[in-house]
């Protein structure tokens, strides 16, 4: 038997643990892209990277929170007020009023005149997140961070299957009366299909699978987790709707190839698959979000500012990845991205001089900029491979030193020394 633990409008549910002044009231954490990191005169930077799930990602923080004004209201040329940003979490009384996740926020303010708004404060979540995945820990054998906010938990051998609800609902009580945090609980014999049921146990509820086909019979295809966009636009191509009738169909699924038959084992509930209590980290990325912007200039200088804290959490990790990728958007939709395969001793600036160097071959000249991804993947310990010994010596030395400059970072925070590319036009 297995749990799936999902924490409830999670952001919004963290602020309110700590100001209830915000219960029962329509509320929404809105975001923004953080700019500060291109800022020259940031300081005292950290990494907050204790916790462990599958899709959970590092979070940079530095300096004081910054109030609603502070973080969404610009002023325009005519000093006129703009609201900017979006709506990472909504709650459940915001929602009934229409705000959405991914809203921009001066939409929801229309819709919902008495929202109150809330700046993110992920340092904030992770240390929840992180806390609570050590209280199940304690409390639960076998647990796994799939997100910030989501936990599977395996029964097998700890509870027996005919107490697995009264189990789950003292652990939810639990959980709230030390936490001040909802959450639901889906409960069913395979982790997938006990993430299912948790949609039909919010809010702070708990729903059982007990027979998987009745469950399953008339739920939408594009509900089940690992169903996106092109799986879903193939079945419906051939007329199937919902997930009842996926089990006629394992020769379609069969000859999608492995990850076909994966996800028709994990629809009817037979893939075997169990807790993934510490799984490996496949990758480093970040990104930025930014106004458009056309100076190639100013974009190479943020690459590279980007380049040195992918490097730093890559360091920390203590990973050689041999795969380096860059993506651009623009404003007027287009995207370029490429990648090159690296097969060296990993080090900042040999990342910073790649990255560039894929800038200047795949950068559209003359379009604005809108965002920057940069990530490395295929790390050595996951992928073996060997080394070039061509540049062993030089990269040796570039190693070295970044290790040198990282044991500076991580005492003195992560702006504690820069490159001179980073502090000006260049």
């Amino acid at each position: 038997m297995f749990l799936h633990i999902d924490i409830d409008s999670f952001f919004v549910s963290a602020e309110r643990s700590r100001d209830p002044s915000l219960l029962g009231v329509p509320v929404a954490v809105g975001g923004r892209s953080n700019l500060e990191i291109f800022d020259p005169g940031r300081t005292r930077l950290r990494l907050m990277d204790r916790n462990d799930g599958a899709f959970v990602a590092p979070v940079f923080y530095g300096g004081r929170r910054r109030d609603f004004e502070e973080r969404f209201v610009e002023r325009t040329k005519e000093g006129q007020r703009k609201i900017r940003g979006i709506v990472t979490t909504s709650s459940y009384e915001a929602r009934a009023r229409g705000v959405r996740t991914g809203m921009p926020l001066a939409q929801a303010l229309r819709l919902c005149p008495e929202l109150i708004v809330v700046p993110t404060d992920l340092l904030f979540y992770h240390r929840i997140s992180h806390a609570l995945s050590r209280f199940l820990a304690r409390r639960i054998p076998r647990v796994e961070q799939f997100s910030i906010d989501e936990f599977f938990a395996d029964l097998h051998g700890w509870v027996a299957g005919e107490e697995a609800e009264a189990f789950a609902r003292d652990l939810q009580a639990e959980i709230f009366g030390r936490f001040r945090i909802p959450v639901s609980i889906g409960i069913a014999r395979s982790k997938w299909t006990a993430k299912l049921a948790t949609g039909y146990a919010k809010p702070y509820g708990l729903y059982r699978v007990r027979e998987l086909r009745d469950f399953i019979r008339e739920i939408p295809i594009g509900d089940f987790p690992g169903i996106g966009r092109g799986y879903r636009r193939r079945l419906e191509e051939r007329g199937v709707r919902t997930l009842g009738e996926v089990e006629a169909l394992q020769s379609l699924f069969e000859s999608w190839g492995k990850p076909g038959r994966q996800l028709y084992r994990r629809i009817l509930g037979t893939d075997g698959e169990g807790i993934a209590e510490r799984p490996s980290r496949q990758s480093v990325g970040i990104s930025r979000t930014f106004d458009p912007l056309e100076d190639p200039a100013e974009l190479r200088r943020r690459i590279v500012i980007l380049a040195r804290h992918v490097g730093y959490i890559t360091m920390k990790l203590g990973a050689n990845p041999t795969r380096y990728f860059l993506k651009i958007g623009y404003a007027n939709g287009l995207r370029a991205k490429g990648s090159r395969r690296v097969e060296r001793l990993f080090s900042e600036r040999l990342f910073k001089e790649t990255m560039t160097e894929l800038f200047a071959s795949i950068h559209l000249a003359g379009q604005p900029a809108v965002k920057l991804t940069l990530s490395v993947s295929d790390f050595t310990h996951l992928h073996p491979r060997t080394l070039s010994l061509l540049e062993l010596d030089k990269d040796r030395q570039a190693r070295a030193l970044g290790e040198k400059l990282h044991w500076i970072r991580e005492r003195f925070g992560l702006d504690a020394i820069r490159t001179a590319d980073e502090l000006a036009l260049f």
